[in-house]
C-alpha cells in the first residue's frame, strides 16, 4: 500500500509539473523543461528507494497533506500561488523569448539544485519525523544533531535556494519574480511551526536556546 501510494503521488506530480512546463512553452523542444523533470525525477527516485527501505515511517509521514492548524492552512493555500505562476512563467518565457539565459548558469543552478536537494535528504535522513504536515508525535524527539546543528529549520533553507534555482534552470529571469515570496511564505510558516514545537515537543524551548539561528547561520 504504501508502494503504491508513493508511486501514485509521484507519477502525479511528474505529469502535472510536466503540464505546467510544456504547455505554456507551447512545444517540447524546450531542453531546459526536460533538464528539470530529469532534476527532480532521478533525486526523487534515488531518495524515495532509500527510504522505503531504511525508513517506511518517514515515507508514510510524508505523504499527509492535511494540516491541523489553522495558520498553516492558510499558509499552505498562499504557497500554492507563487509556485504554480513559477512554474508557468518559464514556459511563457520560452515561448515568446523574453529571456536569454546563458547556458553556464544553467549548468551551476542545476549543480545548486542537486546540492539543494541532497540537504534536504541529508535533513530528512537526520529527522525521521520531518512531516509535510506541522505536527507533534507520540515519542517524538527533538533533533539537534546534523543539519539542526546549524539552523533550526534547515529544510526550509536548502529549501530556499532549491527554489530560486528552478526558474533559471527553466532559462527564465522572469520566473524568478514569484519565486522571490516563497522565502516570506517559509518565514511565516517556520515561525508557527515553532510555536507548536514549543507548545507539544518537550525540549523544543532548550534546543532554541541552544541553537539560536533559525534560517541563515549567523544571520537569523
Amino acid at each position: 500500500m504504501l508502494l503504491r501510494k508513493v508511486f501514485s503521488r509521484f507519477l502525479i506530480g511528474i505529469l502535472l509539473m510536466a503540464l505546467f512546463v510544456f504547455l505554456p512553452a507551447g512545444t517540447f523542444s524546450y531542453y531546459n523543461g526536460w533538464l528539470m523533470l530529469a532534476l527532480i525525477i532521478f533525486p526523487m527516485t534515488s531518495a524515495g528507494i532509500y527510504f522505503y527501505k531504511n525508513d517506511p515511517a518517514f515515507l508514510e509521514r510524508r505523504m499527509r497533506t492535511h494540516e491541523k492548524e489553522k495558520e498553516q492552512k492558510l499558509i499552505i493555500k498562499l504557497a500554492y500561488i507563487p509556485y504554480l505562476i513559477g512554474f508557468l512563467l518559464p514556459g511563457f518565457d520560452h515561448r515568446f523569448g523574453w529571456s536569454a539565459v546563458p547556458v553556464w548558469l544553467v549548468i551551476f543552478a542545476s549543480l545548486l539544485f542537486l546540492l539543494s536537494y541532497f540537504a534536504i535528504f541529508l535533513v530528512f535522513k537526520a529527522n525521521s519525523y520531518a512531516s509535510r504536515v506541522v505536527e507533534v508525535e507520540k515519542e517524538q524527539k527533538v533533533i539537534d544533531t546534523g543539519p539542526y546543528a546549524l539552523v533550526r529549520h534547515p529544510m526550509y533553507t536548502a529549501n530556499s535556494i532549491l527554489t530560486f534555482c528552478v526558474p533559471v534552470v527553466l532559462g527564465s529571469y522572469y520566473g524568478l519574480i514569484p519565486f522571490l515570496m516563497l522565502p516570506v511564505v517559509f518565514v511565516f510558516r517556520l515561525l508557527n511551526e515553532e510555536e507548536v514545537l514549543k507548545r507539544d515537543l518537550p525540549g523544543y524551548t532548550e534546543y532554541c536556546q541552544k541553537v539560536k539561528y533559525r534560517l541563515i547561520p549567523f544571520v537569523w
